[in-house]
């Protein structure tokens, strides 16, 4: 057991603890944030062997929850000392930076590297090649916005797939709608791949394709709301005038009065300054923004997860930024099957 996962464990309070017993794989939960690959590929019978999460917040949150505090920014060199050597599977949904390329001549005449690190080098994105290079896991797993295939005119998201193939890595991605999963439209990008020293033999990876569900918001609010989540008079008023403002220049800002029977909107690292787009509407009175509890539920996070460690500002920034986890369990579950059938028929 590395240093890493031993750190600060409270086996009396952590309701997701590392799985006893034998795992089929293990892993590492990179910018882990709250840990919602890690909830999922535990589910799936995966150890956690190092994870890495900058904010502080965050941390207390993850430590709460799995009885471990992560380790802090990913590019320190004490964090990168604690990675193990050996892992099955990198996981990370890795913050997307523009991606700047510095000439090549420049380079060379300093005597550094050239190519397609070179190319992430200033970016987090490096870092995750940068790991997958040095520990070579049989395959990784990332998520990010799907604003990152048009980011730059797709040049970033072209970078980002030559560099894992240069790496000796297939890449396959593929875009899906939390709203199948929850109630909540949220697109993000998956990308995933494996090592082509394992895999070679091994057919074309295929991600597995959603059953349709129809979501009602109504099925994860709570009932007997405090009268704290109701929106006050005045900064109804002015959710309402800045709506009307824009809509008469023809654009679509303002807040999101989400149907009760329908799905909401994304939820943002931004819902705690005003809540503005997800409302419930309310009879008889102004509408209210979800509680910490229900913005867990629209994420997936079961109820047993600890959402008291931080404060709520805190929490619906995690929130926003977290991935949600019944969809990285069902992608998860195709490629752990994947990774460990195919690589015994490929060895």
């Amino acid at each position: 057991m590395t240093d890493g996962i031993a750190r600060n464990f409270s086996q009396a309070k952590a309701p997701f603890l590392p799985i006893a017993g034998i795992p089929r794989f293990t892993f590492i939960d990179l910018f882990a944030g709250i840990g919602g690959f890690r909830l999922s590929l535990q589910r799936l019978g995966g150890q956690c062997l190092f994870s890495s999460e900058w904010d502080k917040y965050a941390q207390q949150t993850y430590c709460a929850n799995y009885g471990e505090t992560p380790y802090g920014d990913i590019r320190a060199e004490e964090t990168r000392k604690a990675i193990p050597a050996s892992f099955d599977l990198l996981c990370a949904g890795f913050p997307c930076q523009p991606f700047s390329i510095a000439g090549v001549s420049k380079k060379q005449s300093l005597g550094r590297p050239t190519g397609f690190l070179d190319k992430t080098q200033g970016t987090l994105f490096f870092e995750v090649a940068d790991i997958l290079a040095q520990h070579r896991p049989k395959a990784f797993f990332l998520e990010n916005v799907k604003n990152l295939l048009s980011h730059d005119r797709g040049r970033t998201f072209r970078i980002i797939q030559e560099t894992l193939q240069s790496l000796g890595y297939s890449f396959y991605f593929q875009l899906y709608d939390a709203r199948d999963f929850t109630p909540q439209h949220r697109e993000r990008i998956f990308m995933v791949g494996f090592d082509k020293a394992h895999y070679a033999a091994a057919p074309p990876y295929q991600f597995p394709t959603p059953l349709p569900k129809q979501w009602a918001l109504k099925e994860i609010l709570e009932e007997n709301v405090p009268a704290e989540y109701t929106l006050s008079d005045k900064l109804w008023a002015y959710l309402q005038a800045y709506q009307e403002k824009h809509r008469a220049k023809g654009n679509g800002f303002g807040y999101g009065l989400t149907s009760l029977d329908g799905v909401s909107r994304t939820l943002s690292a931004r819902y705690y300054k005003d809540g503005s787009e997800i409302l419930i509407p309310q009879e008889g009175q102004n509408p209210r923004r979800l509680t910490p509890r229900e913005c867990a539920r629209l994420m997936g996070y079961p109820e047993e997860f600890v959402i008291t460690a931080v404060s709520r500002t805190q929490l619906y920034r995690q929130m926003g930024n977290s991935v949600v986890v019944p969809l990285v369990l069902f992608v998860g579950q195709s490629l752990v099957e994947y990774m460990l059938s195919s690589c015994r028929a490929s060895s």
